[in-house]
């Protein structure tokens, strides 16, 4: 049985027995929730102990990779210029999007309850500051302190700093010190799959907890968080055709008749990786783009391009903000969308099980959420996997567009 399947599998058995237990005795639902939750809460911890050396690690080897990748040439600089503004674009229009969606949807008021009692030993929500004191506070005065707090967005920003000051050292040194972060972030993707493994007993424990408290709002509420990611991934997968368009300089229909091929391997394989050679198929036969840009702007994108995690980093926010009844304001909404983006180019390599924690929980912590609901989430979140798989070569065909055109511009 996949990894998938076994955690699904926990899942819905947790669910099953949670909702029996509720109906068939309140107080008994309640007393075997007291038992469960520890167990889920001690496989949180098991994944929260890695996030802070894996983010801080995979953002500084992030940066240097990316720097290198731009100082191969004019088409790799123009690429990543691309997919900064293609990602960005794609966590803004989710930070305005995804609050007024998750309005329209009835919110239980014991699902707040229920979840602040299975997850309350995990969840870190941020005091509430005004907005000089949030602002003067992305700098950290003291990283190790930041880290100690788990304080992400200050020890992303370390990290950003530092990354780029590697850039200016000898290379041999820098070699060094970004190999040091490297096998740091491979340890810790090390440890991440060992909690993983535990992960259908961890899953199992926090639906049950919450379920037996909750009955079947938490279902609900999941059903909410896939419908919300799914329809995010759609949206923004149809505004890149006008990106192409517009920005790329590409006639609709042929853009289209283009795609499909690389679209469905990509929801066939779930996998951009699979689709690449579609992708560069496409682009030759059917675009005609010159071969010297696509064979680099194509692989680069698979390499540091998704676009939809930034998008799922901050619907998964909105999710919890809205599943806790809390309202976050436009400053920690930016800050989540910033973050998305910078944390999203450094973890693209990652598989989506082992990335999750270590991608969603900077940035719900930066928007001052609870981050307990996030190892439930994490089970459900292979389900629209397929839209975000076909959202993102879709993204690498239109990025591709738009260097491709940039580039015959200096060549006319």
């Amino acid at each position: 049985m996949s990894p998938t399947k076994r955690v699904l599998t926990g899942l819905v058995a947790g669910a099953i027995i949670g909702l029996c237990l509720a109906w068939y005795d309140a107080d008994l639902a309640v007393q075997v929730a007291d038992v469960t939750q520890p167990i889920g809460r001690l496989w949180l911890n098991g994944l929260q102990m890695t996030v802070v050396p894996l983010v801080l690690a995979l953002v500084i080897v992030g940066v240097n990779t990316a720097s290198d990748a731009a100082a191969s040439g004019r088409v790799a600089r123009r690429s990543i210029m691309v997919f900064i503004v293609l990602l960005t674009g794609g966590a803004l229009l989710t930070a305005a999007l995804a609050p007024a969606l998750l309005s329209l949807v009835p919110h239980d008021p014991t699902l707040a309850a229920a979840l602040h009692k299975a997850t309350v030993a995990t969840t870190a929500t941020a005091a509430p500051v005004g907005w000089a004191d949030w602002f003067t506070g992305i700098v950290p005065d003291n990283v190790i302190a930041s880290a100690a707090h788990s304080a992400m967005l200050p020890l992303v920003v370390f990290a950003l700093f530092f990354g780029f000051a590697l850039t200016r050292i000898e290379a041999e040194r820098r070699v060094l010190v970004v190999n040091f972060f490297q096998a740091i972030a491979d340890a810790m993707i090390v440890v991440v799959r060992w909690v993983l493994w535990a992960a259908p007993l961890g899953v199992f424990a926090l639906i049950l907890s919450v379920c037996a408290r909750s009955g079947l709002s938490m279902l609900s509420a999941l059903g909410v968080y896939i419908g919300l990611e799914i329809t995010m991934y759609i949206l923004v997968t149809l505004l890149l055709l006008p990106v192409a368009v517009l920005w790329g300089g590409e006639r609709l229909r042929r853009f289209v008749v283009a795609l499909t091929p690389p679209q469905v391997v990509a929801a066939s394989t779930q996998s951009s990786l699979a689709s690449l050679p579609a992708m560069l198929e496409s682009t030759d036969r059917r675009l005609g783009y010159p071969q010297q840009v696509t064979a680099l702007a194509l692989p680069l994108a698979v390499t540091l391009f998704r676009i939809t995690s930034p998008i799922q980093y901050v619907a998964s926010a909105c999710f919890i903000a809205w599943a806790f009844g809390i309202e976050v304001g436009a400053a920690h909404l930016l800050a989540g969308a910033i973050l998305a983006v910078v944390i999203s180019l450094g973890s693209v390599g990652l598989p989506g099980q082992v990335s999750f924690m270590a991608t969603n929980l900077p940035v719900t912590q930066a928007m001052g959420l609870p981050i307990g609901p996030l190892g439930l989430m994490l089970a459900v979140d292979t389900i629209p996997d397929i839209f975000a798989t076909v959202g993102n070569v879709t993204a690498d065909m239109t990025a591709t567009s738009v260097v491709t055109r940039q580039s015959r511009r200096d060549t006319a």
